[in-house]
């Protein structure tokens, strides 16, 4: 059953239609909706909303180190890498990124990893391959809380890395210039349980 199917046989149509007239949105959207319980009209309205408060990005660890350091790289025209992975999460981390450091100027291009010879994660051959571009600053999206050894590498070139991640740190975090992930101890955000694309977003 596709995706579309399935919605429409979870819901009340009717309702659904009424939903869209009244809150002025595309019927499908008024489908997904309501097949996700959203029924209220004013709760919609709510759901909807590009208004909504949002929480203090500098909750999250390690932010003021990571917007100081791409601010300095920004001052100075270097060549930034976003450096996300193949999957949802890591593309809409890496092009959110990228597109929203292009808009304020930045020489900025995103990398993500081949799916079937690379895998998941930050590696040494794409550290050495941006390095060879010119990239001074490596931003993760959705990966790198993990990555020691290879961030370790980074800096013996010479090449400064930023992580972004939501991924549970291990015993030792990376030796990188800021390290922002909600998961680690200390965290004063009252929300964690973001998406790669999230931390991203918060960044």
């Amino acid at each position: 059953m596709s995706f579309q199917k399935w919605v429409v046989a979870k819901t009340d149509k009717t309702l659904a239609r009424s939903l869209a007239e009244e809150c002025g949105v595309d019927p499908l959207v008024a489908l997904l909706l309501t097949a996700r319980g959203y029924t209220d009209p004013m709760d919609i309205e709510e759901f909807l909303s590009d208004d909504m408060p949002l929480s203090d990005p500098f909750d999250l660890p390690d932010m003021q180190a990571a917007v100081d350091r791409i601010e300095s790289a920004l001052q100075k025209g270097e060549s930034i890498a976003v450096y996300g992975d193949y999957d949802c999460d890591g593309v809409t981390s890496a092009a959110l990124l990228t597109s929203y450091l292009t808009s304020k100027g930045a020489k900025a291009e995103a990398f993500l990893p081949e799916r079937m010879t690379e895998g998941y994660g930050l590696h040494k051959t794409n550290i050495d391959a941006m390095k060879a571009q010119g990239f001074s600053l490596v931003l993760t999206v959705d990966n790198g809380v993990r990555a020691v050894e290879e961030i370790d590498y980074a800096a013996s070139l010479g090449v400064d890395v930023v992580v972004t991640d939501h991924h549970i740190p291990g015993e030792e975090l990376p030796r990188a210039v800021a390290v922002v992930d909600p998961h680690r101890v200390g965290c004063m955000a009252d929300y964690v349980d973001y998406a790669g694309v999230g931390v991203a977003f918060q960044l």
